[in-house]
């Protein structure tokens, strides 16, 4: 079985799903918000997805990890690699709970997965597929470098794939730079986002 790493932020830590972290995953699939994520689902389609997510990590070698905050151990929502039968190219994938989310956690999860999936698995870059009518992700995707990709193979009719600037694009780059100060404007107290809510 694959000893499934733990990956921690200034304020998120990064671990495999559980048994335990089941439940606001059904809720979560259960609801309106995961219409953009092939639901809502009913309770045996939830337990089967849960248990892809958890499987995955022993026949990819990679996966989606639960988001935890590091000082309560709340769970947030998931973020990983993820790259089932029939996907046409390996993908960072995300999903907020939906009381959670517009508090950057996604943002913060997302860039510390794929700098991990660059760094530790040698990815040369991914896609994300993403309805087109899911603006949140749409514009996370984009705060994170990625961009809409019209040549790339489609998984439906209704996705866009936006594809990720490579590990020697972000290095050292000012994207980088950025992704790093708004994480960090996130994580002070202090600071109220003002506008529309973002992951």
């Amino acid at each position: 079985m694959t000893q499934i790493p733990t990956v921690e932020t200034r304020r998120l830590s990064l671990r495999g799903p559980q048994a335990k972290d089941y439940p606001n995953f059904k809720a979560t699939f259960a609801s309106y918000r995961s219409r953009y994520m092939g639901g809502p689902l009913n309770p045996y389609e939830s337990w089967m997805l849960y248990a892809a997510e958890i499987g995955h990590w022993d026949i990819r070698g990679y996966g989606m990890w639960m988001i935890h905050d590091r000082a309560t151990d709340e769970t947030y929502g998931m973020a990983g690699g993820w790259f089932p039968a029939m996907w046409p190219e390996p993908e960072i994938a995300w999903f907020i709970w939906p009381e959670k989310a517009g508090r950057g956690f996604a943002l913060e999860a997302v860039d510390a997965a794929r700098r991990w999936l660059y760094r530790e698995k040698g990815w040369e870059g991914a896609v994300s597929y993403l309805d087109a009518y899911d603006l949140d992700s749409v514009r996370l995707a984009e705060r994170l470098g990625a961009k809409r990709d019209p040549e790339a193979v489609m998984i439906d009719k209704d996705d866009s794939v936006y594809r990720h600037p490579s590990p020697a694009k972000l290095r050292n780059s000012q994207l980088s730079d950025a992704i790093a100060l708004e994480i960090a404007h996130y994580a002070d107290p202090r600071w109220k986002p003002e506008g529309w809510a973002l992951d």
